[in-house]
C-alpha cells in the first residue's frame, strides 16, 4: 500500500510539473518597456531595464511615415480613438526604429511597450488580460511578422484585431512591421481566377482569407527603398552624431555608397552600419 501511495505520488509531482504556472502579476511600475518571456513553462511580462534610445530626430528621409504614426499615437495617448497599425515594406527603413522612438518620445505620458514575439501572439488574450484596467497606454508590439496560413499565431492575432467576443481594450493598440503587406505569401497561381491549388475549388476565398488579417490593421504605413541621395543623408546625419564628418567629405560620400554596394542595400540600416565603421575605424588610426 505505502508503494502505490508513493508511485501517487510521484506521477502527482510529474503532473504538476507538466501543468504551466500561471503568469505571476506584474509589476508595471518597474519599466516602461517590457518583453513577453516564456521560462519554463511559466509566462511573464520581463521589464525591459535599457529601452532603446533612438529619437524621432534620429530617423530621416520617413517623414510622412514618421507624421502618420506620430499622429495616431497622440490620439491614443490622449485618449482619443486611434488604429492598430502595420508597418511594411523594405528593410532597414526604420519601421521598427520608429515605434521604439514613440515610446522614447511619449512615455512621460503613460505610452508603454510590451514586446512580443510571433511564436507568443497566441497568447495576446493573456497579455491583455493583465494591462485592461491599468491607466497607462499599452502598445503591443510585434517585430518583422510573418506566417503561414496555419500557423495558430495568425488566427490569435487576427482575434485579438478584430475578431474577438471581447470588446478591444481602450488603452491597447497593436503596432506590427512586416516585409509583407499582407503577412503571408502570396503566388502567382492566386491571381488565375480558374486555378485550382491543392484541391482548393474557392480559390478567391483562400485569397480573400489571406487578405484578412492585414486588413483589420486600421492604419497601413509602406515605407520605399531609399534613394542614394537619402542614404547619403543618413549616413552623414550618423557620422555628425558620432563626432566623425570628415574633412574630406567627397571620401567619405565613396566610401559609404561602396558600404552599400557590398550589401546590396541603400538602407537607413546599412547607412548606420557604415557611420558606426567610419567612426570607430578612424578613432582606432588616431
Amino acid at each position: 500500500m505505502l508503494r502505490v501511495l508513493d508511485r501517487l505520488e510521484s506521477l502527482i509531482d510529474r503532473v504538476e510539473g507538466m501543468v504551466p504556472t500561471p503568469p505571476a502579476s506584474p509589476d508595471l511600475s518597474a519599466a516602461v518597456a517590457f518583453r513577453w518571456r516564456k521560462i519554463n513553462g511559466r509566462s511573464f511580462l520581463q521589464p525591459v531595464k535599457y529601452p532603446h534610445q533612438v529619437r524621432l530626430a534620429d530617423l530621416h528621409s520617413i517623414e510622412r511615415q514618421k507624421n502618420e504614426l506620430v499622429r495616431n499615437t497622440l490620439q491614443f495617448v490622449s485618449g482619443l480613438p486611434a488604429n492598430n497599425a502595420l508597418l511594411w515594406g523594405s528593410r532597414g527603413t526604420g519601421k521598427s526604429s520608429l515605434v521604439k522612438a514613440l515610446l522614447n518620445e511619449y512615455s512621460n505620458r503613460g505610452l508603454r511597450l510590451i514586446e512580443v514575439d510571433k511564436h507568443d501572439l497566441i497568447d495576446l488574450s493573456e497579455i491583455v488580460d493583465q494591462i485592461r484596467d491599468t491607466s497607462e497606454r499599452y502598445v503591443i508590439f510585434s517585430d518583422d511578422l510573418s506566417f503561414e496560413a496555419n500557423d495558430p499565431s495568425y488566427k490569435a492575432l487576427k482575434a485579438a484585431l478584430d475578431g474577438s467576443v471581447h470588446a478591444p481594450p481602450e488603452n491597447v493598440l497593436i503596432y506590427a512591421t512586416s516585409n509583407r503587406r499582407h503577412l503571408l505569401p502570396e503566388y502567382m497561381s492566386e491571381n488565375l481566377d480558374a486555378h485550382r491549388v491543392d484541391g482548393e475549388i474557392h480559390q478567391s476565398e483562400a485569397v480573400e482569407e489571406k487578405i484578412s488579417l492585414s486588413e483589420r490593421f486600421g492604419l497601413w504605413i509602406s515605407f520605399y527603398p531609399f534613394k542614394q541621395d537619402q542614404y547619403l543623408e543618413i549616413a552623414f546625419y550618423w557620422l555628425d552624431y558620432f563626432n566623425a564628418l570628415p574633412k574630406d567629405s567627397e571620401e567619405a560620400r565613396q566610401a559609404a555608397l561602396q558600404w552599400a554596394l557590398t550589401r546590396g542595400s541603400r538602407s537607413g540600416r546599412s547607412a548606420y552600419q557604415f557611420a558606426l565603421d567610419w567612426a570607430g575605424k578612424n578613432r582606432l588610426e588616431d
